[in-house]
C-alpha cells in the first residue's frame, strides 16, 4: 500500500495530472492486478447479500417508486431489475437506480466504518447493471466490484465527510466510476475524468440522515450510482470534468470539506497490487444502522438477566463519538425519541433499537419497526430512560487503524430501581469477522433464504444460489442470471402515483 498526500493547490501551481488523487485512483482502476481468491469469494457473498435485502424490500414504497421509474425505460439489450422476469431488460442507469434503492431500503447490507462511514455494497448495483448491458463476463464483474470496494474503503479511511455535514455518497460516486472503469477496461485518462465528474455531481449534505429521515436515505446511493454511470458514459465519449476535483483552488476539499489548508492522507494499493479491501468490510445480521449491530447482540444477551423491564430506572450506553452523535442522544434529534417517527428514523435511533432488542430479546427486520411495536407503552417508557455517552476509550477503538482491533460496540449500564446494576460490554457484532459468529458463505445463504421466504419460489431461490456461486466462470451474456424473480402474485398490478415517466 502507499499513502497519498492530498491538499489544496492554487491554480497558478498547475498541479500535474499524475500528482492528483483522481489520477492515482484511475491508475489502480486501469491496472492489471491479479484477482485475490478470498476477495472473489467475498464478492459472491455480497452479491447474495444484496439480493437478499433487495427482494425483502420488493414491495416497500420507495422501492416500488424507483422500480416503476426504471420500468418506464425498457431496452432490448439492457439490464435486469430485481424481482422482475430476467427476460425483461431496461436501461442500465435506471436498473442501477431501481436496484440500488432496493438494496439500500432496509439498511441491511454491508458496511465499512473508519474516518467516515459507508455501505460499499452500494457499488454492486450500478456495476452489475452496466456489466449486464455490455454483456460482460463474471470475471469482468468481479474485477469491477473489487475496484469499487477498494476505492470506497480507502477514501473512507482517509477523508471524513460527515464532520463537514456531507453525505457519504460523495465517496460512492468516485468508487462506482472507478469500478466501471475496471469493468470496461477503460484507459487511465478516461477513468480519471470519470472519477472527477462522478464526485462533482454526487456531493450533497447530511440532512438526508438528520432529523426526520425520509425515503431519500434509500434513494441517495442509488442516485450516486446512476450519476456515476452517466459520468462514465460522457467521459467515454471524450468529455472532461472539473479538474483537479480534490486539490483545486475552488475544489471539494477547499470549499466543501476541510478548507484551503486541509491535508488528507488516502491509502491506495500500489499499481498491480491485489485489491483486497472488500475483506475489511462486514455485513449486517440485523436491519439497522451498523453501529447498532453489536448493541443489538448485547441487548439480546442482557435480556436474560433483566427479569422485569418495568423495574429499570435508567440505561446508559457508553460508546464511541460517532455512535453517540449520529444515532445516540448526542445527535439531539427529538425524532429519535418519537414513537411516530418513520422507519428510516427509527433505524438510526440506538435508544429505540436497544429498547426493543432488550425487551424482546430478538430483532426482526419488519416486526421490530411496526407502528404498533414503536408505540407499545412499555417500550416507550424504556426508550425514554436510555441515554448515550461518548467514551474516549470506545472512540479510540472505533478509529483504530488495525481492522482486527477496530471496535463498534460499547458498554451498557442498566440501573435498577432497587439500586442494583447490570453491566456488560461488547466490542463487535456477533456476525463481524472478529465476532462470536463471523458470517461465512452458509450464513449469507441462510440470510437469503430467510429474507426471501414466501417471496421467491424455492426453485428460483435454489437456481440463484447455484448460479451466483459459479460467478468466476460465468460467460459474457450470462450475468442476467444474478437477478432474482419474485412470485407473480406479489408483483403489484396497482401502480403508485404517476410521475413524469
Amino acid at each position: 500500500m502507499r499513502n497519498i498526500k492530498v491538499k489544496v493547490y492554487p491554480s497558478a501551481s498547475k498541479l500535474k495530472k499524475k500528482q492528483q488523487l483522481a489520477w492515482k485512483i484511475a491508475e489502480i482502476a486501469s491496472d492489471k492486478a491479479k484477482l485475490n481468491e478470498d476477495a472473489i469469494d467475498m464478492v459472491i457473498n455480497r452479491i447474495i447479500d444484496n439480493a437478499s435485502v433487495a427482494i425483502a424490500s420488493f414491495n416497500r414504497k420507495p422501492v416500488i417508486s424507483a422500480r416503476e421509474m426504471a420500468l418506464a425505460h425498457p431496452r432490448k439489450n439492457g439490464s435486469t431489475v430485481f424481482g422482475i422476469n430476467s427476460k425483461k431488460k431496461f436501461d442500465c442507469e435506471w436498473a442501477a437506480w431501481a436496484n440500488g434503492t432496493a438494496v439500500r431500503e432496509l439498511d441491511f447490507h454491508d458496511t465499512f466504518l473508519a474516518a467516515d462511514y459507508s455501505h460499499p455494497g452500494d457499488n454492486i448495483p450500478p456495476i452489475l447493471a452496466v456489466a449486464q448491458q455490455k454483456k460482460l463476463s463474471g470475471k469482468d464483474l468481479i474485477r469491477g466490484i473489487l475496484t469499487g470496494y477498494e476505492v470506497q474503503v480507502n477514501l473512507v479511511k482517509g477523508i471524513c465527510l460527515h464532520e463537514h455535514k456531507i453525505d457519504h455518497i460523495a465517496h460512492l460516486g468516485p468508487s462506482v466510476a472507478a469500478g466501471l472503469g475496471s469493468l470496461l477496461k477503460l484507459n487511465t485518462d478516461t477513468i480519471y475524468q470519470s472519477v472527477q465528474q462522478a464526485l462533482h455531481t454526487t456531493v450533497s449534505t447530511r440532512q438526508s440522515r438528520k432529523g426526520e429521515i425520509s425515503s431519500w436515505k434509500a434513494f441517495a446511493p442509488a442516485h450516486a450510482g446512476k450519476l456515476a454511470v452517466e459520468a462514465v458514459d460522457r467521459c467515454m465519449r471524450g468529455e472532461g470534468a472539473p479538474s483537479p476535483i480534490y486539490e483545486g483552488e475552488d475544489s471539494v476539499i477547499a470549499y466543501v470539506l476541510g478548507g484551503p489548508k486541509a491535508k488528507y492522507t488516502v491509502p491506495l494499493p500500489n499499481i498491480n497490487e491485489e485489491k483486497k479491501a472488500i475483506l475489511e468490510t462486514y455485513t449486517k445480521e440485523h436491519s439497522a444502522e451498523y453501529q447498532s449491530q453489536a448493541l443489538i447482540d448485547l441487548a439480546r444477551s442482557m435480556n436474560e438477566r433483566v427479569d422485569n423491564i418495568s423495574r429499570i430506572k435508567s440505561v446508559e450506553i457508553h460508546t464511541s463519538h460517532h455512535t453517540h452523535y449520529v444515532i445516540g442522544t448526542g445527535a439531539k434529534d427529538p425524532q429519535k425519541m418519537d414513537p411516530k417517527a418513520s422507519r428510516e428514523t427509527l433505524d438510526h435511533s440506538i435508544m429505540y433499537i436497544f429498547a426493543v432488542a432488550l425487551e424482546d430479546g430478538k430483532w426482526h427486520h419488519v416486526n421490530s419497526y411496526t407502528p404498533s411495536r414503536a408505540n407499545k407503552k412499555s417500550t416507550v417508557e424504556l426508550w425514554r430512560k436510555i441515554k448515550t455517552f461518548e467514551d474516549r476509550k470506545w472512540t479510540k477503538k472505533y478509529h483504530d487503524p488495525d481492522p482486527n482491533k477496530k471496535c463498534f460496540g460499547g458498554k451498557v449500564v442498566i440501573k435498577m430501581k432497587d439500586g442494583s446494576k447490570i453491566e456488560d460490554e461488547i466490542s463487535v457484532a456477533d456476525a463481524h469477522p472478529a465476532g462470536n459468529r463471523p458470517f461465512v458463505r452458509s450464513n449469507y445463504i441462510d440470510k437469503f433464504i430467510t429474507l426471501t421466504n414466501g417471496i421467491v419460489d424455492q426453485k428460483e431461490a435454489d437456481r440463484f444460489i447455484k448460479d451466483v456461486q459459479r460467478l468466476r466462470g460465468m460467460k459474457p451474456g450470462e450475468l442476467s442470471k444474478l437477478n432474482v424473480q419474485v412470485k407473480n402474485k406479489l408483483f403489484s398490478k396497482k401502480k403508485g402515483r404517476i410521475g413524469i415517466f
